[in-house]
This record gives C-alpha cells, sequence and structure tokens, in this order.
C-alpha cells in the first residue's frame, strides 16, 4: 500500500479519535429541547478528553486537537456525521463475541451528547464547568518512560522500495528488567509502515527468536500490562529493531525511539507473544472472499492477555478461535470487517484460560478483487511477502504460562510454518 493512501485513511478514521455508535437512528432520537442545554464545557469535554486526546492533541496524527473549545467548534458539524456514520471509533471486534478491556465504544448517553451538543448550536457554556485537561508526559501516552532507546537517524527516499531494516541497540542492563508498559514513537512516521521491537537475548545472533517486546503499525496502542505481569529483558540483552519503511514520495528522515515502563520487583508472571501464521498461501487473481487458516497447539496450560489481527489490503476478515481438549470450541474473537488502517490489539476484560492441548485457530479471508477498492492489484496472485502490497496472515497472541515456565514462545524462526498452516 501506498504511504499516502495510509495516511488519508488514517485522517479520515482518526476524527475524533475513539466515538462510536451502536445504532444511528437510535442516536437520533434525542430530543431537541434537551440540546439547549449541552455545552461543551460541562457536557462534551469531558467525553472527548477520556476518549479522544490520546490522538486528537498536538503533535499526533489526528486532524485536530480535542483539548480547547477554539479547537473543537470547527470539526463540531464533522464529529456528528462521523459518529452518526459509525465511522468512528476504530474498533472492530464483533460485540457477540469477547468483553474487551480496550473498548473503545460510547455509551449510548454519551452518544446523545455529542448530537445535543451539536444540534443546540455547539455552544461552549461556561469555561468553569471544564474539567481538568488530561496531562501527557513529553508526548507519551504511556507517562514518562523509565528509560528510552533510539536507532541512528535513517534517509527514507522519496521513491522506491526500501527492504526491511533490522538495526540493534544495546541495553546494557546488567540485571533483568521487567517491562510493564512500552510506547515507540518515530519522527518519520509518514514514511513508517511498522515498527517490530525484539529482545535479542545474549547467545543469539539471529535477527530475531521470537521474543517480541513491543510493536507499532497504523492505529496500534502502546503495550501496557496488568500489575502482576510484564515482560522480561534479560541482563545484556539487546534490542533489535525491524524497521518497515514505505516512500511516500518526500524524502525525509526518521529516529524511532522506544521507551519503556519497568516494574518496581518482579511480577508473577511473564508475558510472551507469539504469531499463529500461514506463509504458504496464494490468493487468485479476482478471488473475493479466500480463505486462509493458521493454528497453534498450546503445550502447556496458559492464559490469553491479548489478541491482534495483522493482514494487509486485502484482509477482509479474521476470526480467532479455541478447540479445548475435551472437544468443545469457543470463538474468541472475530472481526468482521478488517481495517488495514486500523492495527487493533484485543485486550480480554477476563484473562482466557487455555487449557494445555487447546488448538488456536485462526481464519482469515481476503478480497483480491475489484470490488476492494484498496486493492493494489486485482490481477495477480498474491503470496505472502513483506510489502504492503503483498500480503501476511498472522494471529498475534500475548500469554503467560500458568506454571510460570520461562520457555521460549518459538523454537524456530518466525516466518517458519508448514503451507497448511499448522505450527507445532
Amino acid at each position: 500500500m501506498r504511504r499516502a493512501l495510509t495516511i488519508s485513511a488514517l485522517a479520515t478514521f482518526a476524527l475524533v479519535g475513539t466515538l462510536f455508535i451502536g445504532s444511528a437512528s437510535e442516536a437520533n432520537t434525542n430530543p431537541k429541547s434537551a440540546a439547549k442545554n449541552v455545552t461543551y464545557s460541562k457536557d462534551v469535554a469531558p467525553i472527548l478528553y477520556k476518549t479522544c486526546s490520546e490522538c486528537h492533541r498536538p503533535g499526533e496524527i489526528a486532524p485536530f486537537s480535542v483539548m480547547s473549545y477554539k479547537e473543537v467548534r470547527p470539526w463540531a458539524k464533522s464529529i456528528r456525521e462521523q459518529v452518526v456514520s459509525r465511522e468512528m471509533p476504530p474498533w472492530h471486534a464483533d460485540p457477540n463475541h469477547g468483553v474487551w478491556e480496550n473498548d473503545r465504544r460510547l455509551s449510548k448517553a454519551e452518544i446523545d451528547t455529542i448530537i445535543a451538543w451539536v444540534e443546540g448550536g455547539a455552544v461552549e457554556g461556561n469555561p468553569k464547568d471544564l474539567p481538568a485537561a488530561p496531562k501527557f508526559e513529553s508526548g507519551w501516552a504511556i507517562g514518562t518512560p523509565d528509560k528510552t532507546f533510539s536507532i541512528p537517524e535513517q534517509s527514507i527516499p522519496a521513491d522506491g522500495v526500501v527492504k526491511y531494516q533490522y538495526l540493534t541497540v544495546p541495553t546494557n542492563f546488567t540485571e533483568d528488567m521487567w517491562v510493564t508498559a512500552a510506547e515507540i514513537r518515530s519522527t518519520g512516521r509518514a514514511a513508517l509502515h511498522h515498527v517490530i521491537v525484539y529482545i535479542q537475548e545474549p547467545g543469539n545472533q539471529g535477527r530475531t527468536d521470537g521474543n517480541l517486546l513491543a510493536g507499532f503499525a497504523p492505529g496500534e496502542q502502546p503495550a501496557k500490562y496488568r500489575a502482576d505481569m510484564a515482560k522480561k529483558i534479560p541482563a545484556g540483552s539487546k534490542l533489535m529493531f525491524q524497521m518497515h519503511y514505505t516512500p511516500n514520495g518526500e524524502a525525509t528522515k526518521d529516529v524511532t525511539t522506544i521507551g519503556l515502563r519497568f516494574a518496581k520487583e518482579t511480577p508473577k508472571h511473564q508475558i510472551f507473544t507469539r504469531p499463529v501464521l500461514n506463509t504458504g498461501f496464494v490468493i487468485p487473481a479476482g478471488a473475493d472472499n479466500h480463505e486462509v487458516k493458521s493454528s497453534f497447539t498450546f503445550k502447556d496450560d496458559a492464559h490469553l492477555v491479548s489478541l491482534m489481527p495483522h493482514m494487509h489490503l486485502r484482509g477482509k476478515d479474521f476470526q480467532v478461535k479455541a478447540t479445548y481438549p475435551d472437544g468443545t470450541s469457543k470463538i474468541l474473537l472475530n472481526v468482521p470487517k478488517y481495517d488495514f488502517n486500523w492495527q487493533t490489539y484485543y485486550v480480554p476484560k477476563d484473562l482466557i484460560a487455555i487449557p494445555k492441548g487447546t488448538k488456536i485457530e485462526c481464519v482469515a479471508h481476503f478480497d483480491n478483487s475489484v470490488n476492494n477498492k484498496f486493492n493494489p492489484d486485482p490481477t495477480r496472485d498474491v503470496r505472502w511477502g513483506e510489502q504492503t502490497w503483498e500480503e501476511m496472515m498472522i494471529g498475534w497472541l500475548s500469554y503467560y504460562n500458568d506454571n510460570g515456565s520461562g520457555a521460549k514462545p518459538m523454537d524456530r524462526p518466525m516466518a517458519s510454518v508448514s503451507n497448511k498452516g499448522e505450527q507445532k
């Protein structure tokens, strides 16, 4: 995908960061008499501060800030349109499967408040009614990092294809460190497709061993873990940055930095992240609903702490299902309308127990037809590939082993998989 398309889509879909409605017609039933009493300062600002300010503030990718009435007022009608048309929030999980800690949807009362405010003239009200504005530490959503690591400045050309860059940064840690939150920020984000940072332990000379620390892609949130869990960076480890740049017509520079926050004591659970993927597929030219599967069977009792589907521009839908040792099965996550511009990981409100022997199956469908307006070329067969005009099929799982095992999430390179999609 061309980066310009991604940024254009992000600018469109970023509107009002995390607003959502369940029904446009239902939201429009708000009495007009109530609209006269709704003000920005008293009623609307608390909603925007809570749900939108992480992206809609100065220096972030959203097209406007919600930090003041002056900044919000010109966008009032557009905000209402985005809410009513369901363009917002960037939340795509089917509510019939799973309850999510990071669910961005608003309540009906909040939706009605926004619509009533616009219909009543989008008035400011008394500034003394404003709640305290959220504070962001030097631009970091996770707060001030305990430690940051940056790659050397990179030069991205205006055009052409840039191969993945793998850049190693030493941590110089003399003791094991436990990461409770991680966030990636880049100065050249307009030309950045994604970043993945891996933990390269001492003695490992390979690029990665599946030990993923954190990632960034369009719409992806910073990683934050519950109080009793964290990811471990062993003493002496290095950080391996996998950088995927996509030229967008303008030469630019980039310095990417990862910020980390650490636990004050050793947590109860060590988090691992692994991909459940298939690299052996071929999506025929013109196919509008091509199915690709991948699976993985857990060898230990575990608990899932997050799930995240990943495909490229032809991705259509994605489902994650668990089949338990007793033969029963359950859909853990269903994303019926996948959107490449919002790489969301889904955090279950209650951690998902995975007994030993449970098979996790990911089922994805791809639209390689002319009906897919984002399709780079519906006349060609498509295979796995690193570039956005190629395809990927990954179900990312983050979990911990119940027995406290420090077993690695993978024992072979992360792109190793049979053509049938089964991982051992």
